[in-house]
């Protein structure tokens, strides 16, 4: 008797025992409940639509049936890999990517170090340096390509008044390359700096009173005390700076000035994205053809992002030690 009235004291009834339960319900399951909105909304307009462009790829659908016709197996990669098209588009698409991510990272994280000092005006400074990723992406093609014009753009003219002959930005393969590069890093180097300046501003500003104290410089100061602090940040910078350079499309479509944006008269510009764009605007069989390049687009992403992490992580250790 005695035991059974301890055991009820212990357990509590009615609505206290509810509220613990609830409690014990909020703790464990609230978070998984915050986040699901997120991947709810990822599963419908981002995995739904992987999956079902992958599985297209394995099938015959012509430009204006009804319905997809019957499974042809790899048939539709086997299409796209033996196309010089899209050979020619993914040295494109690596060689504008190398000219625009590479040196955008390197531009944003000295800039992030000369805004992280005592600079006059740096909430002004802060700002400015986002005002390109402001202006819309159509409006900043079109006025670059204005600036890279052949015949009459402003940087030909520059070149012709200190004796250079005029380059050709639009016919010439790596000229065209650097043009749309450089549009590329003119919109998107602020945004990579200011949340490379974010990490450097969490680094503990001790840390560098100490090292000012043993004698080390601003330059050692950078090299040994705010990059390895700031090395996960610089992390998510590289991977997403891959990630968007190798989808590039904007830039380059509007950068053409052929009517049929080929991405110039013999492809030399021609990027992964514009050649899914224009492979699923063909005559011929186009949706799975296109679905099949996308998917090669998207393993090629994958593949040079997880490239990216092992090196990143591969230096990381080697620091570590």
């Amino acid at each position: 008797m005695l035991d059974q009235a301890s055991q009820a004291r212990r357990s509590p009834q009615g609505p206290s025992a509810l509220r613990q339960r609830l409690s014990r319900w909020d703790v464990k399951y609230a978070p998984y409940l915050f986040i699901a909105p997120f991947f709810v909304v990822f599963a419908v307009i981002g995995l739904y639509p992987l999956l079902y462009t992958g599985y297209l790829s394995f099938f015959s659908w012509p430009r204006f049936g009804a319905e997809h016709g019957d499974a042809v197996g790899w048939a539709n990669y086997s299409h796209v890999l033996s196309d010089p098209v899209f050979r020619k588009a993914i040295v494109n698409t690596i060689g504008i990517f190398l000219l625009s991510s590479v040196p955008q990272v390197i531009v944003a994280t000295v800039i992030a170090a000369l805004l992280d000092t005592n600079l006059r005006g740096r909430s002004w400074w802060r700002m400015s340096v986002l005002l390109p990723y402001v202006v819309a992406p159509a409006a900043a093609a079109l006025i670059w390509g204005a600036i890279f014009a052949d015949n009459s753009g402003l940087a030909n003219e520059i070149l012709r008044v200190v004796g250079i002959d005029p380059i050709g930005w639009h016919s010439d393969r790596f000229a065209s390359w650097t043009a749309i590069a450089t549009m590329v890093n003119w919109r998107w180097t602020g945004y990579n700096t200011l949340i490379i300046l974010a990490a450097m501003q969490a680094v503990p500003r001790d840390i560098y009173e100490s090292a000012s104290i043993d004698g080390a410089n601003r330059v050692r100061q950078f090299w040994n005390i705010t990059l390895p602090s700031i090395r996960p940040t610089m992390v998510f910078v590289i991977v997403t700076s891959t990630m968007g350079g190798l989808q590039i499309f904007t830039e380059p479509r509007l950068f053409d000035t052929n009517l049929q944006h080929q991405g110039g008269a013999n492809y030399q510009f021609q990027t992964l994205t514009m050649y899914v764009f224009n492979t699923a605007n063909s005559a011929t069989d186009p949706y799975p053809r296109a679905a099949a390049a996308a998917w090669l687009l998207f393993l090629l992403i994958v593949g040079i992002a997880l490239l990216n992490f092992l090196v990143t992580r591969a230096v990381q250790r080697r620091s570590l030690r």
